[in-house]
C-alpha cells in the first residue's frame, strides 16, 4: 500500500522556503516525487538522437513600431510560437546588450544569496506582491512541480518603489 502524500510532501517542500536550492544542499539523493508528472511516460519522452538540432521560433521586431502591417505580422509569429513551442527569442528588441547583462547579473545574484536572505523578505504566494520569489505559481495545482525557482519584479503599469524589490537585483 503506498501511503505517498503528494499534499504533505509539497506543503513540507513550499514551507520550507528554500526552492530548489535549498532542495538540493539538503543532500536528497533522488528527485522528489511531487516533480514527477504521473501522466507523462519517460520512456515516450527520450530524444532518441544526441545530433538533434532544434530551431525555435526567432521574432524580429525591427520596424514593428513604424509599419502596421509587419506589426500584425509580427502578432501572428508570436500568437503562433507561443501556440506551437510555448517560447521563442526575440531580436531588434531595442534593449541594450548592456541592461540584459545587468538583469541576469541581478538574477545571478539573487539566487546566490544564502537562503535565508531570500525567504526572509521575498518567499510567497501572494501574486499580488511587487516581488515574489517561489518554485512554480502554480505548485499545489499543478499535476507535477517544474524544476525551476523564480523570482518575479512587477514593473507594469507603475514603477515599484525601490524597497519594494530586492536590492541586490539592482
Amino acid at each position: 500500500m503506498d501511503c505517498y502524500s503528494r499534499e504533505t510532501e509539497v506543503k513540507a517542500f513550499d514551507d520550507a522556503k528554500t526552492g530548489l536550492k535549498g532542495l538540493l544542499e539538503s543532500g536528497i539523493t533522488q528527485v522528489p516525487k511531487f516533480f514527477i508528472n504521473p501522466q507523462i511516460d519517460p520512456q515516450q519522452t527520450l530524444i532518441t538522437s544526441h545530433n538533434a538540432q532544434f530551431e525555435f521560433p526567432l521574432i524580429n521586431l525591427e520596424g514593428v513600431g513604424d509599419d502596421p502591417i509587419k506589426r500584425e505580422a509580427v502578432v501572428d509569429a508570436v500568437r503562433e510560437a507561443s501556440d506551437t513551442w510555448g517560447f521563442f527569442q526575440v531580436i531588434n528588441h531595442g534593449i541594450p546588450e548592456a541592461v540584459l547583462e545587468d538583469m541576469i547579473d541581478g538574477a545571478r545574484r539573487f539566487f546566490g544569496q544564502d537562503d535565508e536572505e531570500k525567504k526572509k523578505k521575498w518567499y510567497t504566494r501572494d501574486l499580488k506582491a511587487r516581488a515574489v520569489y517561489n518554485t512554480n505559481f502554480d505548485l499545489y495545482r499543478a499535476p507535477s512541480a517544474n524544476w525551476r525557482d523564480t523570482v518575479f519584479c512587477e514593473m507594469a503599469p507603475d514603477l515599484p518603489q525601490p524597497e519594494q524589490l530586492p536590492s541586490v537585483c539592482w
